[in-house]
C-alpha cells in the first residue's frame, strides 16, 4: 500500500473517509436556471447534516442561513492570534452534467494499477486514458458504481475541511488563528458566491478546497461568460409550409455547425487556450435556444469569443429570410489573479502549508472556476487548494484517499502558518 504523505495525513484518513462516504450518498445536484437558493432540496439536507456535525465537533455557532449557506467559527487556540481570521470554503452541490442520485461509493484498496471495472453500466477507469490514475498504484481509490458521478467535486473538499476542523478542535495545543468555515450551494451553476455575505463572514482571506491533483495551489482561473441565443422562425402546418415555414430548430443547428470545429472547443484546447462550448440546444420549428459557455484567461480574448459567437449567429440568421434572433451574454465569474496579487501573504502561507506536508506546490491555472473567483473580486482574496479528486462531472470520477488525507493535513498546516505569522 502506498504510504501517506505524513503521519498526520494517515491519522486523519479514517475520519475523512467516513465523512466523505456519508456526504456523497446525499443527492445535492444543482439545477440550472435556479429560482431559489439553493436550487435543489438535497443541498439543504446536506447543509443540515454539516451544521449538526460542526456543532457536535464543538463549534457553537454552526448554522444554516435562509439561502442554504452553512457557516461556523473555530476560535483561535491559546497560541494563535484571535484577531487574525481566515476562511475555509467548499461547495455542497454536485454538477448537473452527469447523474447524481443514488451514489454508491466503492473503495478499491491498495489499487493494483490495472483497469478498474465498476459494477454498473460497463464503466471502466483505464490508467492509459487517466494519467493521474496510472501514478496512484498502491493508493486506496474511491469511485462511484459506474452510473453516477462520485461527488468528489466538491464533497472531498467538504470532508477534508470537516476532518481538519475536528482535528484542530480536538487538539487545542496546535496553533491556529480564528477560522471561519462556509459551505456554499450551487457553485456548479456559477451561483455559489452570489449570496455569500463577505462582510458577515469577517475573514481577511479564504481558501477554497476545490482543486484536483496533489499539491495544487491555484491563483488563476478562467474568466467566464454564458451566452443564450434565442432563434425565432415562422411556424406553420408542414402540409402547407411551402414558401412559408422558417424552421427555427434548423437555423439553430446551422449556427452551431458554423462555429469553429477544429479550434475554440473544449476538446481541441488545453493549457491557456479558451473556448466556446455549446452545452444545450433545444427547441422546435417556432423557437429554438442555444446555450453556451465562453472561457479564457485573457479578458480581451474572451470578448473576442463573444463577438465571434454573436457575428456567426447573426450571419446565419441574416441569410435566412423570416428568421430572427436575440442574444444575451452575462458574466459568470472573473479571473481571480489580479484580485489576489495585492495580497501575496495569502499565497505565501499556503505554500508554507504545502511544504510542511512535504509537497512542492503545483502552480497551474484552473481551466474552470471556483467560488474564489467571485469572492476574490469582491474583496475576499481566495485561492484554491487541491482535494485529490479527478475526472470530475462524469461517472468515471475518482479520488485517492491518500491524496485527500494530504489535503486535510495541509489545512492543519495552513492554520499553523497563519498562527505563526
Amino acid at each position: 500500500m502506498a504510504p501517506y504523505t505524513s503521519s498526520l495525513a494517515e491519522a486523519l484518513a479514517p475520519d475523512l473517509l467516513e465523512r466523505f462516504d456519508r456526504y456523497v450518498r446525499i443527492d445535492t445536484q444543482s439545477e440550472r436556471d435556479r429560482t431559489r437558493s439553493p436550487s435543489t432540496p438535497g443541498q439543504l439536507e446536506l447543509a443540515a447534516v454539516l451544521a449538526r456535525e460542526l456543532s457536535e465537533i464543538g463549534l457553537t455557532d454552526a448554522a444554516v442561513d435562509d439561502n442554504g449557506y452553512v457557516t461556523a467559527t473555530l476560535p483561535a487556540s491559546g497560541d494563535g492570534d484571535a484577531a487574525t481570521v481566515i476562511g475555509l470554503v467548499a461547495h455542497m452541490d454536485t454538477s448537473p452534467d452527469a447523474p447524481g442520485a443514488g451514489v454508491v461509493p466503492q473503495v478499491h484498496r491498495d489499487y493494483d494499477g490495472a483497469v478498474i471495472e465498476l459494477p454498473r453500466n460497463g464503466t471502466t477507469l483505464d490508467p492509459e486514458t487517466e494519467p493521474h490514475l496510472a501514478s496512484r498504484a498502491g493508493h486506496d481509490i474511491v469511485t462511484a458504481s459506474g452510473d453516477t458521478l462520485l461527488g468528489a467535486d466538491d464533497k472531498a473538499g467538504v470532508a477534508e475541511i470537516m476532518a481538519a476542523v475536528a482535528h484542530l478542535h480536538a487538539h487545542p495545543e496546535l496553533p491556529r488563528p480564528t477560522i471561519r468555515i462556509c459551505f456554499t450551494p450551487d457553485e456548479e451553476i456559477g451561483e455559489g458566491a452570489t449570496l455569500f455575505d463577505v462582510e458577515a463572514f469577517g475573514a481577511r482571506c479564504a481558501y477554497t478546497i476545490d482543486g484536483s491533483s496533489l499539491g495544487e495551489l491555484q491563483d488563476e482561473t478562467f474568466s467566464a461568460l454564458e451566452a443564450t441565443i434565442t432563434v425565432t422562425g415562422v411556424d406553420v402546418h408542414p402540409g402547407l409550409a411551402t414558401g412559408i415555414l422558417v424552421n427555427a430548430a434548423r437555423v439553430a443547428g446551422r449556427i452551431v455547425a458554423a462555429l469553429p470545429q477544429d479550434r475554440l472547443t473544449p476538446e481541441t484546447t488545453s493549457g491557456r487556450e479558451g473556448f466556446i462550448h455549446v452545452f444545450e440546444l433545444t427547441g422546435d420549428a417556432g423557437t429554438a435556444r442555444i446555450r453556451a459557455i465562453l472561457r479564457d484567461f485573457d479578458d480581451d480574448l474572451l470578448a473576442g469569443h463573444a463577438e465571434l459567437l454573436r457575428s456567426t449567429a447573426q450571419a446565419v440568421v441574416d441569410a435566412t429570410p423570416g428568421a430572427a434572433m436575440t442574444i444575451e451574454i452575462v458574466e459568470q465569474y472573473p479571473n481571480m489573479r489580479a484580485h489576489l496579487e495585492p495580497f501575496p501573504e495569502v499565497l505565501e502561507h499556503a505554500v508554507a502549508a504545502l511544504r510542511a506536508e512535504g509537497l512542492e506546490p503545483l502552480r497551474e491555472p484552473i481551466r474552470g472556476g471556483t467560488d474564489g473567483s467571485r469572492l476574490s473580486a469582491v474583496g475576499l482574496p481566495t485561492p484554491n487548494i487541491f482535494t485529490g479528486g479527478h475526472a470530475y462531472h462524469s461517472p468515471r470520477e475518482w479520488a485517492s484517499l491518500q491524496d485527500m488525507a494530504a489535503a486535510a493535513a495541509v489545512i492543519v498546516h495552513l492554520a499553523a502558518a497563519w498562527a505563526r505569522q
